[in-house]
């Protein structure tokens, strides 16, 4: 399982089956999509707008800092 997050587009994915395979998108709400795999499994959940649906914070608990490279 891999969780991705995009800050810039605030995005969650969370990937919960790494196989290669083709998926099917479907929205289940205005900010939840899932793709559907082989079998009908659900293979990943995106989350559009994700800071108002998910404690970020206790989700990805990873703390980083950003410092300037002078060129």
């Amino acid at each position: 399982m891999n969780i991705l997050y995009n800050d810039k587009t605030d995005l969650l994915y969370i990937r919960l089956d790494d196989t290669k395979q083709d998926v099917i998108n479907r929205r289940v709400t205005e900010d939840i999509v899932l793709d559907i795999g082989e079998n009908d499994r659900i293979i990943g959940i995106e989350i559009l707008d994700a800071s108002k649906h998910v404690s970020l914070e206790r989700l990805l608990p990873v703390k980083y800092q950003v410092t300037k490279v002078v060129v």
